[in-house]
């Protein structure tokens, strides 16, 4: 299994001064990260909502030592907030954020993060947007179920991510499914050890396909994070059987990963959101999109080779 060897390669420093200095990275990086500022990303944005799709937006980074680098981490996110506003997407154009960002691994990491991420998550209300919670590994859930429904007390948009390969998401699901949240729904992307999480594919794929199940059946707005092409039409299957219109659920898949099948169910008439990550600190964002993925590491290691 590649994907364990690339999550520990993710953090190596040594790996990441040779991968960083390789001719080649930077084309393949362009692939999945569009851009390092805020002034790259905002073309992006009009391009993908000119062609019907909508986005939730990271600004990538999650090495945070400091208080200092959490609020420099909350600055970007409100600096992107203000350059969408005149673009007047809504909630076509929302955020996606990493509470490892806003210092939740800190001294007092748990009220600190809340601290730093309640000005985005008000910030991106008054331009009629919102904001997910990203989930990271298990040992941060805890702190982050419960940011998030603090925040819903004021944002009751305010969504979160759940992972289908870790035991405790069923009943996650079925608390989340019921009080009108959004919920992302992904296989999961972090090495965790047996006994919290399902190291087979296949019993990570039917506890996915159990949970959409749940999120469908309940009054939740379900988001099928997944480029699986089973899992998609699974998930419009469920979503039919609940009775669920178009505008009552949502597909995302990555930036740069099957832009045709993207294309595809926008054309349809589905929602579907393009989760597209930017920012200078691309290195440990880009290793997890190679562990996802086996085709992605090959199309590294062909790139590598043939220009490297």
């Amino acid at each position: 299994m590649l994907g364990p060897v690339i999550l520990a390669a993710s953090r190596s420093d040594r790996m990441r001064r040779l991968i960083s200095a390789a001719p080649v990275t930077k084309q393949v990086v362009d692939r999945f990260i569009p851009g390092e500022g805020v002034d790259d990303i905002v073309p992006v944005v009009r391009d993908l909502a000119d062609r019907g799709l909508e986005l939730t937006m990271d600004v990538v980074g999650e090495d945070i030592t400091n208080p200092a680098q959490a609020a420099a981490a909350r600055d970007a996110y409100l600096e992107l907030v203000d350059r969408l506003k005149p673009l007047e997407l809504g909630t076509r154009a929302e955020m996606s954020v990493k509470l490892s960002m806003f210092g939740q691994a800190l001294e007092d990491g748990h009220e600190l993060a809340l601290k730093n991420v309640r000005p985005v998550v008000e910030a991106a209300a008054e331009i009629g947007t919102t904001v997910t919670l990203d989930a990271e590994d298990h040992t941060t859930l805890d702190s982050m179920f419960a940011i998030h429904e603090e925040l819903r007390k004021d944002f009751p948009q305010t969504g979160c991510v759940i992972q289908a390969y870790l035991f405790r998401t069923e009943a996650d699901a079925r608390r989340l499914a019921g009080n009108g949240s959004r919920v992302r729904l992904v296989k999961g992307a972090y090495k965790e050890p047996a006994s919290v999480a399902y190291q087979d594919k296949h019993e990570i794929d039917r506890a996915y396909v159990r949970i959409l199940g749940t999120l469908m059946e309940g009054t939740g707005y379900p988001m099928i994070g997944s480029h699986d092409p089973r899992l998609i039409a699974i998930g419009q299957e469920l979503a039919h059987r609940a009775g669920r219109k178009l505008d009552e659920y949502e597909f995302q898949m990555l930036y740069g990963i099957r832009g045709d099948e993207q294309s595809r169910l926008a054309a349809e008439g589905h929602r579907m959101r393009v989760y597209t990550a930017y920012g200078t600190d691309w290195y440990g964002y880009f290793m997890r999109r190679l562990a996802e993925k086996p085709a992605n590491l090959r199309f590294f290691a062909r790139s590598m080779l043939t220009k490297g």
